[in-house]
């Protein structure tokens, strides 16, 4: 094959790898571009907006995952990018202002430190023969070894590492090739430990996926690690991608156990992404996050609602008196409303709800929570 035919097929199947498919607001949004599918306009973890060129160095997969389409014993088309074919290609595109960005992950080609050699020889091409100072995200390999990893972090401005599911029981079900302390936790740890504060990588940015629903996990687990990894192991971003049905073992639990309502796995990741924000941008603690008796978040109400809910005690809250932090439990408001509500006060105070160009049901929910004096 030539070099676009490969990159035709190996950017379509990344789409298995398109976290974020699902957020809490405009920008959250990974989505494909009109220039080509392996173009996609995101928001970087790190904040601000580009469109990078998406695509994996290879699809021959030695792995087993279970949810996985490109998982070694299924019968897809395989190629490989060379490292020069991807630098090459990216930099064709990078010249003519058509994409600002590569985020840049594989399948397993035979051994995990020989994939990581290809991606990161990828990387090198463009910082040292190139001279390419923008933006390269690159996949961490499971199982990838320290040295690996750290030539990854050396080379990129951002990596990220699946952690694929809460635990090693859930992973235990939907691969018996890879190591969840090993392959998983191990590399996770290396990578918060090397890009924490004062470290020689703490520019680089570390987010994972965590594959909602292919397992037998509960929510509540779910967000336990959430806020483990944001916490303890200094990730900037986690997100949630919903296991879709047709597309792994047919043994594992996210086929025999599937929701029959084909949205409700999306409304799940919702929901998830929802209480993601609520701990980034809210500062809802861990134990403030609402459960139903399974564990799992209800799909029919938003975590922010069921916690005013559960609290008539802290309402209804003084739109031109309150700190911000109580400013952002009132249903309705965002960290954007607040900044405006704040900025207001400063000039005298909000006269009303309307004047901050509030309407509809979302200002009917605002009502119920706060009042304008």
């Amino acid at each position: 094959m030539d070099t676009l035919e490969k990159l035709k097929i190996l950017s379509e199947d990344s789409r298995y790898d398109l976290a974020c498919a699902c957020g809490t607001g405009k920008d959250e949004h990974r989505r494909r571009g009109t220039g080509g599918k392996w173009l996609y306009p995101v928001a970087l973890p790190q904040g601000g907006y580009t469109v990078l060129l998406k695509t994996l160095l290879s699809n021959a997969c030695a792995n087993d995952c279970g949810y996985c389409p490109l998982r070694s014993e299924t019968g897809v088309r395989r190629c490989t990018l060379q490292p020069e074919e991807a630098a090459r290609v990216f930099m064709e595109y990078y010249a003519k202002r058509k994409a600002f960005g590569l985020f840049l992950s594989s399948a397993v080609i035979s051994t995990p430190d020989y994939t990581m050699d290809r991606i990161n020889a990828a990387a090198r091409l463009l910082r040292y023969r190139h001279g390419y100072k923008g933006y390269i995200h690159l996949k961490i390999i499971p199982g990838a070894s320290d040295a690996a990893i750290e030539e990854s972090l050396s080379l990129a401005t951002a990596v990220s590492l699946n952690i694929e599911t809460p635990g090693k029981d859930h992973f235990g079900l939907l691969s018996q090739k890879k190591d969840y302390e090993k392959d998983i936790l191990r590399p996770m740890r290396l990578m918060g430990r090397l890009t924490g504060r004062g470290m020689r990588h703490s520019r680089v940015k570390c987010t994972t996926q965590f594959i909602v629903g292919a397992a037998s996990e509960a929510d509540r687990e779910i967000v336990d690690s959430m806020y483990t990894l944001y916490d303890e192991m200094n990730f900037k971003r986690v997100y949630f991608s919903a296991y879709q049905k047709g597309m792994g073992k047919p043994g594992i639990p996210g086929e025999r156990n599937f929701l029959t309502s084909p949205e409700k796995p999306f409304i799940r990741e919702h929901r998830l992404y929802q209480v993601d924000f609520l701990s980034r941008r809210y500062g809802f603690k861990k134990e403030e996050i609402i459960f139903d008796s399974t564990g799992n978040l209800r799909l029919d109400k938003d975590p922010k609602e069921l916690w005013a809910e559960a609290h008539p005690e802290f309402y209804p809250v003084r739109i031109n008196k309150a700190d911000k932090e109580a400013l952002l439990r009132v249903p309705g408001l965002g960290p954007e409303t607040v900044d405006r509500i704040i900025t207001a006060r400063q000039r005298g105070g909000v006269t009303s709800f309307e004047a901050l160009g509030l309407k509809g049901k979302r200002l009917a929910r605002i009502k119920k929570h706060a009042i304008c004096e």
